[in-house]
């Protein structure tokens, strides 16, 4: 292996956790509806969790369906 095999390696790990971070942010921000934990009432925090293991489900079958691939 030389080493541009490395540096591709290593940047392709890096930026893969970048935009899981980015794409997980997202999904939290368009749940909670753009709000802070701190402004919403608590059926509002009660749905916006519903709706993180919602889109924590789908990560999850997702996953599960590509590994069957």
């Amino acid at each position: 292996m030389n080493a541009n095999q490395i540096i591709n390696m290593i940047i392709r790990q890096v930026t893969r956790r970048l935009i899981n971070k980015g794409v997980n942010t997202g999904i939290n921000m368009a749940t909670s509806g753009g709000k802070p934990r701190e402004e919403m009432s608590p059926a509002e925090r009660k749905q916006a969790r519903q709706a993180r293991q919602a889109a924590k489900r789908a990560r999850q079958a997702a996953r599960l369906s590509r590994r069957m691939r």
